[in-house]
Formats: structure tokens, sequence, C-alpha cells
């Protein structure tokens, strides 16, 4: 674990590019660096993570659980982005542990939503396989009857509550209120215009699973009803989580303030044009800029609540983002993005902060994903799935809490077309051929090359052989595609 004094406006290109061969050499040599806040020295090497033994609370952690959507590995100030400044996020990290080789559960929005609710990989449902979700159907969902992180807590006396996108199946057969959630407000599809809330099946917006209208900017109505709740809560015993799943900055690239561009694409949604969300023909730096930044200032907000009424120390907050970047993102040095398996697409910015137990300025680069964080949150809250349904997910309590060596397990992910799984440095990918082509099978030592150019799959045959089988092993065990 490595402690971190950055400034608020991030680091440069070179300083990202060296920032990450440092993680990754970490995480080769199975060490965790450790030194004091800012202004201590270097107190060298340490077995685990830098769990705060002074810090107890006899009370349950509270959980707000923060998605952006597709949020790019670099796009935030505290992770390199040279241009887009998130003094909030940015703070978040500096007060916690900011981890740089964590990873989403699949490349794309649905999958990884069901490895964050489930706990297990996407491919053991049935509506895991969509890539994404894009249309109502009764299979395509996470079934009512399935425990959820939501359910789950529920069970253990939590409140539940989720506010932004679902994207886990359509009504009339699924929704967050029939998954544990006590209370919903946001889409249920994977894109909807910012202020309209249209979508190609027209308004998506639900108070529970009644449809709503708001026509005021998502990011900022999504982050109100938050702080509502965060401020609501102060007021009851029971503990809570919280999931704020933003659509920022996914497509269309609309920004506070651009009415104008909303009335263009929803009228031309309202017209049949089953690609105007994707806005193909829009957006631009400048805007994806100011995108991100108004989700840091909608983080920002439910923050200074959480802090405002007491819930701050004991509240376990963990932001991350539902795959990697697409079009505008920033994702130096990593090849790749959205949909597809190189660590630009799964690689994401992954931030916790829990006061009374962790103490701030970390770094960690321990390899993490999605369907981890399912278990960490459920063993600190002193609960568990039942035994017929176990987590495929590692919990980080023990590194996180009680000073254990970091989790040392093997990252699984798969598409239609592409297959992907890390273990320790070493990375297995097989995908389409550049340029086209019959798919390819390579080796990758993210130690020396984060950027994935250089094959090493016949210099390193018994470690391609070994990793390709646990990949072959682990995929036996789930749905097949076109099931």
């Amino acid at each position: 674990m490595v402690a971190e004094n950055q400034h608020e406006t991030g680091v440069t290109r070179r300083g990202a590019a060296a920032a990450l061969g440092t993680v990754a050499a970490a995480t080769a040599a199975g060490t965790a660096l450790g030194a004091g806040t800012a202004g201590a020295s270097t107190a060298g090497l340490e077995r685990g993570f830098r769990a705060d033994p002074r810090a107890r609370s006899t009370r349950r952690p509270n959980f707000l659980v923060i998605l952006g959507d597709d949020l790019g590995w670099a796009d935030l100030g505290c992770y390199g982005s040279p241009h887009i400044r998130t003094p909030h996020l940015d703070r978040l990290a500096r007060q916690g542990v900011r981890f740089t080789d964590a990873y989403a559960a699949a490349a794309v929005c649905s999958p990884t939503r069901f490895g964050l609710y489930t706990g297990r990989y996407p491919g053991r449902l049935r509506g895991g396989l969509e890539e994404p979700i894009a249309r109502p159907d009764k299979l395509h969902g996470i079934p009512p009857g399935h425990p959820t992180l939501a359910s789950i807590l529920k069970d253990a006396g939590y409140a539940t509550a989720m506010f932004g996108k679902w994207h886990c199946g359509f009504l009339p057969w699924y929704s967050p209120v029939k998954s544990g959630w006590d209370t919903f407000f946001g889409n249920l599809s994977g894109a909807v215009d910012y202020y309209s809330k249209i979508t190609s099946t027209g308004v998506d917006l639900y108070e529970g699973e009644v449809p709503v209208e708001d026509l005021g900017y998502y990011t900022d109505t999504l982050a109100a009803r938050a702080a509502d709740f965060v401020r609501e809560r102060r007021d009851h015993d029971a503990p809570w989580l919280l999931n704020l799943n933003f659509t920022t900055p996914h497509w269309p690239w609309e920004a506070p303030g651009d009415r104008d561009v909303s009335a263009r694409i929803t009228a031309r949604v309202k017209a049949g044009d089953g690609r105007a969300l994707w806005h193909d023909d829009g957006g631009s730096l400048d805007t994806y800029r100011t995108m991100v930044e108004s989700l840091d200032a909608a983080v920002g907000r439910v923050l200074r609540v959480l802090r405002e009424t007491g819930q701050e120390r004991d509240t376990f907050v963990l932001f991350s983002s539902d795959n990697g970047g697409e079009r505008f993102s920033y994702q130096w040095p990593l090849s790749g993005s959205k949909a597809g398996l190189n660590e630009g697409g799964i690689r994401v910015p992954n931030i916790l902060r829990w006061p009374a137990r962790i103490r701030p300025r970390q770094v960690s680069r321990v390899p993490v994903i999605t369907q981890d964080w399912t278990a960490t949150i459920l063993e600190a809250a002193g609960t568990r799935p039942a035994a017929d349904h176990p987590l495929d997910g590692h919990s980080l309590a023990p590194y996180l809490l009680r000073g254990a060596r970091e989790p040392q397990h093997d990252l699984f992910w798969r598409t239609r077309s592409s297959r992907a799984l890390r273990r320790g440095r070493w990375k297995y990918l097989r995908g389409p051929a550049e340029g086209g082509g019959a798919a390819a099978e390579r080796l990758y030592d993210l130690t020396a090359d984060p950027r994935e150019q250089a094959n090493l799959a016949l210099r390193e045959p018994e470690v391609f052989r070994r990793l390709k089988a646990r990949w072959e092993e682990i995929d036996a065990g789930l749905l097949p595609y076109g099931s």
C-alpha cells in the first residue's frame, strides 16, 4: 500500500505512465509500500493494507456505492486526466484508498451490474449474457427470487435504496423493488436523454414501478434525491445501503444547460431515429469534460450532506465505473475502450473511503474486480448469501481491515467474441485480430507492458498454457451464449 499526497489538479501524462509502471511493479513483487500521511517519511514494506487499529465503531457501516457510466480509467484528476478537474473525487481518494488495478466485471453496462448486485459472474444468469440488455424480455434480467446485495442486506436489517440507472431488466418482470431495494427512482434502460428522459421505447423514469416526469438535468436530479435520502437517514437507527447510479458520462453528449441539444435528440427519437441517443454526430472533448465535472460536483453534493449529518465516519463509500471509457475518454497509457477486453475496456477508477476503519492517503496496487466489492460489503455488514448462491467475488475485508496479505485470485472476463484472464502480472487475452480476421491469443506482462503491445505467448508458453486452461475451467461452469 502506498501513501499518497496528490494535488487536486492531477498529474501529467508522463507522470501517469510512470505511476502505472510503479503500480505494476509493486503488484508483481507481491508487496505493499507503506508511508504515513502527508509530510511523513516512507515507512517501508508492509505485508498488508493499512487499516487504522485506533479507529473502531460498534455501529454497522452504511454503504454508499456510486457508479459512473462509461467513465474511463484516467478521466479523473487523481488518475492523471490532464484537463478534467475533479476536486471532490480527488479529495475522496486522498481521504481513503485509490485502487490502480481495479476492474469492472464486464466491458459493458448490464453484465457489470449483474456482477455487482449478485456477487457472481454475469454468465451465471441468462440476463447476464446480454451485452448489454437492450429490449424488454422476460429472459433478460435479474430474477426477483435471486439473492442480491440489497436483498441480503435488507434481510440483515438495512434500509435499501437505488437512484439512477438499473439496466438489469424491464417491467413487468424485473425492477429494483422486485430485487431487494425498498426505494427506487431512476431509469430501467441503458441510456436516456439527460433532460427529457426519453429512450427508444418512450420516457424512462420511474418512482418505484410508477412512471414519473422530471425535466431537470439528470445528474443533478439524482444527486438531489441521494442527498435527501442521506439527510433523512440521520434520524433512523438502522444502517443503510444506497446505490447511486449516474448515467454520466454516457452518451448522449449533453452537458448541464444543453437544452437545445436535448430538444433535437428528443425530436429525433420521437421520429423513430434508432441511433439518435447514440449521438454519433455530436459531442466534443469540452462537452465531455463538462459532463465529468458535473458528475464530480454531484458526488460532492452527496458527500457534503453525509458529512453535515454526522454520518461520514461510519459510511463505507465506494466509487467506480461500470466499464471502461468511450469516445472522448482519456485512457492513457491503456489501450482499447468500452466493449473490448483490452485494459481500456475493463480497467476503471476505483476509490474507497471508510473513516471508521481505514486510514487516508493510500494507493492499492492489488487487482480487484466488481464482484469482490459485493463480497467485501457483505462481510463488512456481518452477513452472507445462502449456501445455494455462493459468491464468485473474494472479500477484501481481511486485507483492508485486518492486515492480511493482499488477495491472490484470478480475474475472469468473456464476451461473445473475446476472453481474458488476469493472474498477478500476467494477462491472457483472446479476441479478434487487429484489422479483423481470425481470433488471436496473446499473453501480456502488465507490469512491463500496461499498453498490451508485446505478445509473450511464445516466450512464456507455460504461463500462457496455465492461464488459458484456467479461463476454460471457469467458463465451463457458466451458461453458454445462445442458451
